[in-house]
């Protein structure tokens, strides 16, 4: 699968248009960026603080983005250095993109490979680029969603560039009050 992104945050896809928080990785949890948002953006205003997560929306070209972060609880490893770990989800409404899942991984995903991510006695498989993870399509994007909302934690296993797995346990606590803040403040058409 061959994924090119462009300056928009859209990513071609197979035929399909997938957009892809261009920024996800800057936002630090309860902190502000430490760089300026994307082209058109405004600044980021939280939602609030739920348990673990943290909700936050913006506007893009004068359109409503919402999304909610979470660090993992524990990051297991034999790696040297990592950058920031998160698990997102994002709504987009004037794209009509809702639960779109994403992992940042704090460092290179090896080329070609997959992420898992373990919810609740079920497995997903996520595809990667460069230090990024997302769900193959929107169906499982909700099916995901779906999944972490019934769960208590997520755990998402994945391979460095440089051949080191990692696993990272991120608790959903507070998941599903930020999941509810996102969608009250970007709702579905």
């Amino acid at each position: 699968m061959r994924v090119l992104q462009g300056g928009t945050g859209f990513s071609k896809i197979t035929g399909m248009m997938r957009w892809i928080p261009p920024f996800a990785a800057m936002a630090a949890m309860g902190l502000a960026l430490a760089t300026p948002l994307a082209a058109g953006a405004q600044e980021m205003t939280a939602l609030g603080t739920f348990g673990k997560w943290v909700a936050y929306t913006y506007t893009d070209k004068g359109k409503p983005v919402c999304y909610m972060a979470a660090k993992p609880d524990k990051s297991e490893g034999s790696y040297k250095a990592r950058g920031e770990v998160q698990l997102l989800v994002t709504h987009r409404p004037a794209e009509k993109a809702f639960d779109v899942l994403s992992v940042v991984a704090g460092y290179q995903y090896k080329p070609d490979s997959d992420v898992t991510l373990a919810a609740g006695g079920q497995t997903f498989t996520l595809f990667t680029n460069a230090d990024r993870a997302w769900a193959r399509d929107s169906k499982t994007d909700s099916a995901v969603v779906q999944q972490l909302i019934k769960s208590s934690t997520a755990v998402i296993k994945g391979t460095s560039s440089r051949n080191t797995p990692t696993t990272d346990t991120v608790s959903l606590t507070g998941f599903s009050a930020a999941y509810k803040a996102i969608g009250d403040t970007c709702k579905k058409p």
